[in-house]
């Protein structure tokens, strides 16, 4: 099947790769044309495992294809994915003009059937939205479909080859079977479709991107309350998650949620609500918590050096909201450098994937580190932000000698606590016991 991917960032990419990989034709659209000449020229502009192979491997097989020319696209396909940005607002309403906008141009576009295809996080009720304007441009036939993905940065590439379901939003049984047939590849092999109206569909997504960034702040503050208490949250979380009804993942403690995801979609779903004369009351607190908790241990440094940062330097590993990805959209490493800059102290930092992207943001407020070691030369103090592997066994003689003291706060609880005090560490994590030489 000819399918246009409308939008080439980190949902985009990543869907029209792997629609290729399924044996279609896949046009991917974007404005940028440096950004279509580097693909063109098989440059992947992002960072995820297990990408570039296959995007290398479909360019190769003359599957996927890259243009700045949306009518181009728009004539050899059936089915136009849209995959574009809906950055929050100042209120946290999901901005839609991307998506509307580029909804005005298909319609000025088409001159028969084509299945228009929400793949963007978007508020309940956009895709009448997109209908409304479609019909205000084209009497060509069409429908809306609401297609959510699911996928996870550092993963995307297997959540995408093998979903745990895929959810369409359609009343049109035209659409429904067109959209069957592009993942028949996944029900062949027992992967459900979930068909639904537009409007649940859409929610589906908020709902489960919400539900989860309550789980991580809820196990975060059990963390938060074990330390007051003297529990040690890595037995709780183990004991809570052997309960089939809760489940092992997402009940790991840290200094808070980031990404593109949870943040955006927790503060939509509190504007929507609000919209229909609703409060979350739990996504406000989540929130509010999650904002806390990303700072927290930020101010145990802060109380550590007794409130005397001002020429400190502190070494940061990682800056990535979370592993084996450079996305640093709201990550926690960034919250608290801000912090630390303000105080007065100096920043270094390791992070080879993320670093570029910092550098866009921070620029020459900070330095950057070559390696992981090298951060620590001189520096008073550690802090963990993000758990990239290669921080799971370090060098502890090594660090000792580099540290100017030996304090380590990590927020991702790394290392077992027996390992720091073994080699003479103080040791402070999230919801567990603080290590004291």
């Amino acid at each position: 099947m000819n399918i246009t991917i409308v939008g080439t960032g980190y949902v985009g990419l990543v869907t029209g790769t792997t629609l290729a990989e399924l044996g279609n034709s896949v046009y991917c659209v974007d404005v940028d044309a440096s950004k279509i000449a580097k693909m063109k020229n098989g440059i992947v502009p992002i960072y995820e495992p297990g990408l570039e192979e296959m995007f290398l491997r479909n360019i190769q097989a003359d599957r996927l294809h890259f243009t700045t020319e949306l009518s181009e696209a728009i004539d050899k396909s059936e089915v136009i994915y849209l995959a574009l940005p809906t950055p929050p607002g100042e209120d946290g309403s999901a901005d839609l003009s991307y998506v509307l906008g580029v909804a005005e141009q298909i319609g000025s576009l088409m001159t028969n059937y084509k299945v228009i295809v929400n793949k963007s996080t978007v508020p309940v009720g956009t895709a009448d939205k997109v209908r409304e304007v479609l019909l205000s441009k084209t009497n060509s036939p069409f429908d809306v479909v609401s297609n959510p993905e699911f996928l996870r940065e550092g993963f995307a590439v297997e959540d995408a080859m093998n979903p745990a379901r895929v959810v369409v939003g359609s009343t049109s049984e035209r659409a429904k079977e067109i959209m069957s047939k592009i993942y028949q590849p996944f029900t062949n092999t027992g992967i459900p479709i979930i068909f639904m109206d537009e409007k649940s569909s859409e929610l589906t997504k908020y709902a489960a991107n919400s539900f989860l960034a309550v789980k991580i702040t809820f196990m975060n503050e059990i963390a938060n309350y074990c330390e007051k208490v003297g529990a040690d949250v890595d037995h709780v979380r183990l004991g809570m998650g052997s309960d089939d009804r809760i489940g092992h993942r997402f009940l790991f403690p840290g200094i808070g949620y980031g990404g593109s995801c949870f943040p955006k979609d927790v503060k939509a779903l509190i504007k929507s609500g609000k919209n229909e004369n609703y409060d979350f009351k739990i996504l406000e607190a989540t929130e509010k918590v999650n904002q806390k908790q990303k700072v927290i241990l930020a101010e145990e440094i802060d109380d550590y050096f007794d409130g005397q940062l001002q020429d400190l330097k502190i070494a940061v590993w990682g800056l990535a909201f979370k592993a084996s990805t450079d996305d640093i959209r709201e990550a926690s490493s960034l919250d608290n450098i801000r912090i630390f800059l303000e105080r007065g102290a100096k920043v270094i930092a390791y992070d080879t994937v993320a670093e570029e992207n910092v550098r866009k943001i921070l620029g020459d407020q900070i330095e950057y580190a070559k390696d992981m070691y090298t951060a620590l030369e001189g520096a008073d103090c550690l802090l963990i932000a993000t758990e990239w592997p290669e921080f799971k066994n370090p060098n502890f003689k090594l660090m000792a000698e580099k540290l100017k003291n030996k304090v380590i706060f990590d927020g991702r609880n790394m290392f077992p606590l027996e390992l720091a005090e073994q080699n003479g560490f103080y040791y402070k994590s999230i919801g567990r016991k603080t290590i004291t030489p």
